[in-house]
C-alpha cells in the first residue's frame, strides 16, 4: 500500500516557547527535517546522561559513610567510628547502606511501570520536564541530610523511594519522544549511538561526586541535583516531542517512506523493501501491480489516532518476554557494578574515596565502547557482549590505572 502526502504539508501543533525562537533562527539555513531530528536527538541524549549523573553519587559516597578512620591522617579520636557518617556507623553498615539501593530500585521499578503508561497519555514534555525536575529535588535533598546533619536512616531511605519514583520517569519519556523522531530504518544506529548516554552519565556523575566525596559529601548529591533540574527547565521550554509541533514530517514507522518530486512536475511515491518508486498521475496512482479490493478500501479510510497499548497486549509481542529477560539478567550485573564498584575498589585496592570514583568510570567507558560496537547488532548478542567487554574493561585497565593513581600526589 502506498502513502499519500496531503497538499497542506503536516499539520503544526504547539511548540514550546524556545522552540519557536529556535524555528525562527536556525531552520532558515538548514533541512528542517534533518535539523530537528538532529536536535532533538542531542538533546534527549543529555536529558538521559542528568538521570544517570544524578543517580550515581550514591555508589560514590558510600565509601565515606563507613571509613577505617584510625588511617585518615587527621584522626586523633579514641572513637574508631568518629569519622563515620551515622546511621552508617554500625558494624552492619553494608546491609544498611544495600537498603538505600533496594528502596531506590524496588520504587523505580513500581513507578517504571505506571510511568510506561503515563507517559502515553499526557504531555511527554510537561511530564519529561517535571520527572527531572523532581529527581534534582529528591537528588539534592539527600545531599542536604549532610547540611542539615540529619542521621535517620528513614530520612535516606524516604528521599531514595521518592527519587526512584522520579526517576522512573526517565526512560518512558525520552524512548517514546525518540520514537516519535526516527523511523524503523534509522533506529539501529541511532539507539546504538545514542544509548551511550547511561555511560557517558554515569562517568560524569563519578567525576563530579569525586570532586566533594572526601570534603564535603553533600555536595557530590546537591551539584548533580542542581544539574538535572536545570536541565529540566530547558526540557520544558526547548524540547519538541513530536514533528507535528514543528511542521516536520512524520518518520518512516512501517517499512514505506514518501518522495517528492515536485521540481521534476510529478509526485513519486516510493516502497523502500523494493526501492520503486511510483508515478501520479493526475490524481491516481499507477502502481506496478494492481491492488487488491481491501487494499483500495483501506487507503480511502481516515487515519487512525495512535492508541496506547496496555501491558497484557504489550506482553503478546512477539520477543518482548524474551527481551525482558534478558535486560533482566544483564541489569543485574550492570546494576551491582553501577552501586559498589567504588567501595570495592576502595577496601580492595586501597584507594582513596577520589581515586575510587575516578577508576570506576573504566566500566563505563567499556559500555560507550560497546554501545557503539553493537549500534546494529541483535538485542540479544548486544546484551551478553555488554556484560562481557564491562567487565574485561576493568579487569584490564585496573593495573594501568593503578599505576597512574598510585603517581598521583
Amino acid at each position: 500500500m502506498y502513502i499519500q502526502t496531503e497538499a497542506a504539508g503536516p499539520v503544526m501543533m504547539r511548540s514550546p516557547l524556545g522552540v519557536r525562537i529556535i524555528d525562527r533562527v536556525c531552520c532558515k539555513c538548514f533541512n528542517k527535517d534533518t535539523w530537528y531530528r538532529g536536535y532533538v536527538l542531542l538533546l534527549t541524549f543529555l536529558c538521559y546522561c542528568c538521570y544517570h549523573l544524578s543517580r550515581k553519587p550514591v555508589s560514590v559516597v558510600k565509601t565515606v559513610f563507613h571509613q577505617n578512620c584510625s588511617a585518615l591522617p587527621d584522626y586523633n579520636s579514641s572513637d574508631p567510628t568518629a569519622c563515620d557518617w551515622a546511621p552508617f556507623n554500625h558494624p552492619n553498615y553494608q546491609e544498611l547502606e544495600g537498603s538505600l539501593d533496594y528502596a531506590y530500585l524496588f520504587a523505580y521499578a513500581v513507578g517504571m511501570f505506571f510511568a510506561g503508561h503515563i507517559a502515553e497519555r499526557v504531555d511527554l514534555r510537561l511530564f519529561l520536564s517535571l520527572g527531572m525536575m523532581l529527581s534534582g529535588i529528591t537528588t539534592a535533598l539527600f545531599g542536604m541530610g549532610r547540611l542539615w546533619n540529619i542521621h535517620l536512616l528513614s530520612y535516606y531511605l524516604a528521599v531514595q523511594i521518592f527519587g526512584g519514583l522520579a526517576q522512573s520517569s526517565g526512560w518512558p519519556a525520552v524512548v517514546t519522544c525518540v520514537g516519535n523522531w526516527f523511523g524503523k530504518g534509522h533506529r539501529g544506529l541511532v539507539f546504538g549511538v545514542w544509548n551511550s548516554h547511561t555511560s557517558i552519565g554515569n562517568i560524569l556523575g563519578s567525576l563530579i561526586a569525586g570532586v566533594w566525596v572526601s570534603t564535603n559529601w553533600g555536595l557530590s548529591f546537591i551539584v548533580p541535583g542542581l544539574i538535572i533540574l536545570a536541565m529540566g527547565l530547558v526540557v520544558f521550554l526547548l524540547l519538541p516531542t513530536d514533528p507535528k509541533e514543528v511542521g516536520c514530517s512524520p518518520p518512516d514507522h512501517h517499512g514505506q517512506h514518501i518522495v517528492d518530486h515536485r521540481t521534476h512536475g510529478e509526485t513519486g511515491y516510493e516502497d523502500v523493501s523494493t526501492h520503486q518508486v511510483v508515478p501520479v498521475v493526475g490524481e491516481e496512482i499507477a502502481p506496478l501491480m494492481t491492488d487488491s479490493d481491501e487494499d483500495v478500501e483501506e487507503r480511502k479510510r481516515p487515519p487512525r489516532e495512535a492508541e496506547a497499548i496496555s501491558f497484557f497486549g504489550a506482553l503478546r509481542i512477539p520477543g518482548v518476554v524474551e527481551f525482558s529477560l534478558c535486560l533482566f539478567f544483564s541489569k543485574l550485573v550492570a546494576y551491582t557494578f553501577l552501586y559498589w564498584l567504588p567501595s570495592y575498589i576502595k577496601y580492595v585496592a586501597h584507594y582513596d574515596a577520589t581515586q575510587s570514583a575516578d577508576l570506576s568510570t573504566m566500566f563505563d567507558v567499556g559500555g560507550i565502547a560497546d554501545s557503539l560496537h553493537n549500534r546494529a547488532r541483535s538485542f540479544t548478542q548486544a546484551v551478553l557482549q555488554l556484560v562481557w567487554f564491562q567487565t574485561t574493561a576493568v579487569k584490564v585497565h585496573l593495573p594501568v590505572l593503578s599505576c597512574w593513581l598510585s603517581a598521583r600526589p
